[in-house]
Parts: C-alpha cells; structure tokens; sequence
C-alpha cells in the first residue's frame, strides 16, 4: 500500500463458542455504533473509573421495569463506580416493584391495550403488571413519607437517602437484597437527584401528603446548589465525568453545572472533562436534549482539551448497560464509595464559601 492507514485492523477471525462479553467489544465491535459503544467501555476502564475522576450518572425514562436496576446499575453503585445520580423519578418508583416483590412480566408491544383495561393490567411498551403492583407501591411510598422525618423542605437528595433507608430494611425483610437503585444508594452514601420530582409517582404521593397530613416540600433549588457543590469539588481536586443514558432533564441537570459555576456564580472552572452518551435521539429534531458534546463545549459544559474523551453511542440503553456492565466486572476492580452524601453540607458549605469571595469583589 502506498498510504499508511491508522487505528487498529479491522478483526476478521471468526466469533467461536464461549466468548465473553469484554472480548466481544474489544475485538469485534469494529464499527458504527459497536465501535462507539466499545470505544465507551474502554473509556470508562482506562480513564473515567480512576480513583482521580467523579463521575455522575444519568438515567431518563424507565429502565428499571426492565431489570437494568438490580442487574445491572445496583453493580456501579456496590463497585463505586457512580458517585451521584440524576434520573426521572420513574426509575426509582417502578424499581421499589422489585424491592417490594411485586411482579412484572414480558409481554409484547403489540397486545390490545382495551383489553389490558378492562383485566386492569399496566403495560410499559413490552413489559405488564397488575394495577395492584403500582397501588400497593403507592401505599408504601406514602406511608414512608408519612413519617415525621418527610414533614419538612429538603432537596430531592436528602428525600431519596432518607427513603433509601426503609427501602434498605424492607429489601432484607423480602429477601430481595440488593434489588433497588434507592437502597443501594442508602448504603454506599450515593446522592440521587430528581431534577423533576413532580413528574413521578413519588412525587405525586407527596403532593396527596401535603393536603393537611404533612408540610413536605420538595426544593429543587437545593438540588442545584448540591449538585453544583459536587461538581466544584470534583473540578477543584480531582476531574469530573458523566455517563448519560438517554437524555432528559437529568442530562441537562448534570451538565448544567458547570455553566452555574462559571456563567452565574462567576466561578471559573472548565468543563466536565469526560462525557458518555448512549441515546437515539438525533441533534437536528432538537430532541438531543443538550445536543452533542461538541456543541456543549460551546457552553463551557465540555472541557474543550478533552474533548477526544467524549463519546457518543446511538444506540439503546436496554441494550447499553447489560453490555457496559459486563465488560466492566470483567476487566475492573471495584472503587472504593465516596460516600459523598455524607459530605453534602461540607461541600454546599464551601461552594458558599467560594461564592461570598467571588462576589466581594463584585
């Protein structure tokens, strides 16, 4: 040949018998969005899960009537591999099904959803349930949030963790340990985030509280404060990371912290310094949610310099994460937890204290 090509050669040795997963990224998914999904994982082992990075995690829809909560995303949390979590409220409402107990079954997207109706069946896309799985769901989650200890403002973090505690205990009472993203979290300190607690069904437990029966208040202006403190410190020590699954309002909560430290608070700080985003949403419709990390840099969210760390696979997290979790317990020791939760008023403490400076010099 007369030019010389880079990169590695395509693989042309055949799939045999028995081949694990890891192998199967590392040496055949050569192209497309195989190699963005590969080019993902080795990411994330070589340089995103180092002690020196702190990495944020986002979930959007609902994954978790899939399994992927106790599968697979319960393994980052017990690995350390998460040390803060933004997600719909979905994901941590249908995931207290398992932890309950209360089944779900495969199904198919194509059944007459009249007749699921009438026999009072819940259908999410390919997955049903009974319509009794979500009541008796609803009675738990209120008369957790019934306890004095919900009669109060608090940020979505703190609610989570507070929840995350009799989640814990009921897991053990059901034998369903290790089941739920929330009691996970509980036990390893992993702040989880809900940039919209309205738009779930634990949000509107609380909502039916508030007639009377307790002064809850979710304050998602806290959650901003707390999660900007997080990315403070992780800018300032160490380098920040995020792993986005889909899009939504916990991506743009997650990346928005930067813009907040560097844009309002006047903080100067770079961006993110490694971004993954399995979606298959296309930037052109606008419905990329925060579009590509390109454009992000843009906004200050990317650091620029990093760029090349940045990756984005189109492709399904149904199909993602099982993969992604695979490859990692095959290829990575466990991190130990931050625990950054029990950090939480130390670390809003000097965002406030870095804040007061920068403004005496307004």
């Amino acid at each position: 040949m007369k030019k010389k090509c880079a990169g590695e050669r395509v693989t042309t040795s055949r799939i045999t018998r028995g081949i694990g997963v890891d192998d199967l990224v590392e040496r055949y998914f050569n192209a497309y969005n195989a190699a963005r999904l590969s080019e993902a994982c080795r990411l994330l082992e070589r340089k995103m899960l180092k002690e020196d990075v702190v990495v944020g995690v986002t979930l959007s829809g609902a994954l978790t009537p899939a399994g992927l909560g106790s599968t697979a995303l319960v393994s980052w949390i017990d690995n350390g591999w998460v040390d803060y979590i933004a997600t719909t409220g979905a994901n941590l409402y249908h995931d207290l099904h398992v932890g309950l107990g209360l089944p779900m079954f495969k199904s198919s997207p194509f059944v007459d959803d009249i007749e699921l109706r009438k026999e009072s069946v819940i259908r999410i896309y390919d997955i049903i349930f009974d319509f009794e799985v979500l009541t008796d769901t609803d009675k738990y989650i209120y008369k957790i949030l019934s306890n004095p200890e919900f009669n109060r403002r608090m940020g979505t973090a703190e609610l989570h963790h507070r929840m995350g505690k009799y989640v814990d205990a009921t897991e053990r009472e059901t034998g369903n340990e290790g089941a739920t993203i929330l009691a996970a979290a509980y036990r390893n300190a992993v702040p989880i985030f809900c940039p919209s607690p309205a738009d779930s069904t634990i949000g509107l437990n609380a909502a039916a509280l508030s007639f009377g029966e307790s002064d809850i208040h979710l304050d998602p202006i806290q959650d901003v404060n707390d999660s900007t403190a997080i990315v403070l410190m992780a800018k300032r020590e160490r380098k920040s990371g995020v792993i986005i699954f889909g899009g939504g309002s916990p991506k743009n909560f997650v990346l928005q912290t930067i813009p907040q430290l560097d844009e309002v608070m006047d903080i100067r700080v770079e961006g993110h310094d490694y971004f993954i985003q399995v979606t298959d949403a296309r930037p052109d419709t606008g419905g990329l949610s925060g579009a590509t990390p390109q454009e992000a840099v843009s906004w200050g969210k990317i650091n620029p310099e990093t760029l090349p760390d940045s990756v984005v696979a189109y492709t399904d997290s149904s199909i993602a994460i099982p993969v992604m979790t695979s490859y990692l317990l095959n290829r990575i020791e466990p991190r130990k937890p931050r625990r950054l939760y029990e950090r939480r008023e130390e670390l809003y403490d000097n965002l406030a204290e870095v804040y007061a400076k920068v403004k005496s010099f307004v």
